[in-house]
């Protein structure tokens, strides 16, 4: 028996009840919890709109900080959709099952709903009822949309700075939130932070159960959550700095390290609102998939970690050896890089959008010589090639590419051939900076331009934090880079540093 399997039946013994779970459908809608010892302490979540529902989410946690502090059973959930923000139109509603197992989450897949409009939602348990979150249903896909608007982000470290981002993000009027990964960060407490973690490295279920309960106490994060739903993938901080697939920044043992990630990608399932098509299998998880908004765009939401070849050439920053050049280096793994093309192949979509989590534009660091950042694609060089040009040669439409990571905001075109300035560009890639992730930030012109010289495709680069606010149209892709003065302190401002458009069916990045 292979040490996956000992782990897969471990975890499925530990979770023996996990497919006996209620799973429903999804809500929305703005209140006040309830007072005493209400278990709703980490507020309610939607996600994955589909144009006849979505999916709800709430975690039962008296004492979210320390195991949850609920008892070792299973306790009924209502919840109800409506019509109105005041929850007087109901027009779905139901029962789920919290069980200890999931950490007394749940994720009601709700069905039933009427295609691009909001509705609002709610829990009850007992005498405790939930704020009231609010969510849409994404358009008919077989109909024209006019519009899509979203903002995406990544890379929140609690102790690093305040989700002063999210404040305003829950001002834009926008139709969705896309988290791109590090939404919770592994590491203990440090020193000298604006916020404090609660406790060591975490390695155990509990650990990581008590990390996402600290993020998602912050206020600013539960509004968001609250106000929009949210498409979420992964990077490395849910489980640990730079792992690639089952190889650990830190040489842990294989078997242990397994044992971690699964922990880590359960405590991440039970806090995302994901449906049960992404529910955990001992160290595995589904976390790659689509969805499409009317005719105008379908998002490829992609995983580069649980897959990944171990980052080449020693990892960090180097000329790019032989490993990084080698055919059997894959950043998506075979299975999931073919869904990846096959599915852009069949997108009859204005807009192919990819959400995923590294650098894919090849960017030179060097001052002499060149190089190139290892955990980005430059360590997956044949891959990375292979996906731009089946993007030149099936001529697919209108490819924009997503990317957290490396707090820091980045724009650049994706050529065939980086190193030749005429070599056709095939899509366009938009870097969002960190919600809190290294501190303060800067604006860093000088960096910027010594970047340029050496990537002529590359357009933008910013340190400073904040998100990324797009409007899609049939005929535009607009990108509004969005940043704060601060993070180490409340209260920051926000501006528009840069805005960038993509003209449909003229790859490429123009200055807005």
């Amino acid at each position: 028996m292979t040490n996956d399997e000992v782990l897969r039946r471990a975890f499925l013994a530990r979770t023996g009840q996990l497919l006996g779970l209620t799973i429903a459908s999804p809500y929305w809608a703005l209140g006040q919890t309830a007072a005493g010892d209400s278990p709703f302490t980490l507020g309610v979540a939607s996600g994955d709109p589909a144009p006849d529902g979505v999916v709800l989410w709430t975690r039962l946690a008296r004492d979210p900080l320390h195991g949850g502090g609920m008892p070792r059973e299973r306790i009924e959930i209502d919840w109800q959709v409506a019509a109105d923000e005041r929850m007087s139109q109901v027009v779905q509603k139901g029962r789920a099952t919290a069980t200890p197992d999931l950490g007394h989450s749940v994720h009601v897949e709700v069905n039933g709903l009427e295609p691009g409009r909001w509705y609002w939602y709610q829990f009850k348990t007992g005498p405790h009822l939930s704020i009231t979150g609010r969510t849409r249903t994404a358009p008919d896909p077989n109909k024209p949309l006019d519009k899509l608007s979203f903002a995406f982000a990544s890379c929140q470290h609690y102790e690093q700075g305040y989700y002063t981002a999210y404040e305003h993000m829950v001002k834009e009027d926008i139709d969705l939130i896309v988290h791109l990964g590090d939404y919770i960060y592994e590491g203990g407490i440090a020193k000298d932070r604006p916020r404090r973690h609660s406790g060591p490295e975490i390695i155990s279920l509990d650990d990581y159960r008590n990390r996402h309960a600290l993020y998602r106490s912050d206020p600013a994060l539960q509004k968001a959550h609250a106000m929009f739903p949210w498409i979420v993938t992964w990077d490395d901080h849910e489980v640990d700095n730079n792992y690639a697939a089952d190889i650990p920044e830190d040489g842990m043992q294989r078997e242990r390290f397994l044992e971690r990630r699964a922990n880590g990608y359960q405590a991440y399932y039970e806090h995302m609102p994901l449906r049960r098509a992404s529910l955990p299998r001992g160290s595995s998880l589904q976390l790659y998939r689509r969805l499409a908004f009317g005719d105008l765009a379908e998002f490829s939401v992609l995983d580069t970690r649980q897959y990944r070849s171990d980052q080449p050439c020693g990892d960090g920053n180097k000329p790019q050896c032989a490993e990084a050049l080698s055919p059997q280096q894959t950043a998506l793994g075979t299975e999931q890089e073919r869904w990846f093309l096959e599915g852009l192949q069949r997108s009859q979509k204005r807009w192919n959008i990819v959400a995923q989590q590294i650098l894919m534009a090849k960017i030179d660091r060097g001052t002499n010589e060149p190089l190139f950042s290892m955990d980005q694609w430059s360590g997956y060089e044949v891959g990375r090639s292979r996906i731009l040009n089946f993007l030149h040669e099936r001529r697919i439409a209108n490819p924009v590419v997503l990317t957290g990571d490396i707090h820091s905001n980045w724009v650049a075109d994706l050529k065939v051939d980086f190193a030749d300035p005429k070599s056709p560009t095939v899509g366009s890639e938009f870097v969002g900076t960190s919600i809190s992730s290294g501190g303060d930030g800067e604006d860093g012109q000088d960096e910027a331009e010594r970047y340029h010289s050496r990537n002529p495709h590359l357009h933008f680069m910013n340190r400073q934090r904040g998100y990324v606010r797009c409007d899609v149209t049939p005929k535009q892709w607009r990108s509004d880079y969005r940043v704060l003065d601060y993070v180490s302190k409340p209260g920051s401002g926000i501006k528009t540093r840069a805005s960038f458009v993509v003209e449909a069916g003229r790859a490429g990045v123009q200055k807005a």
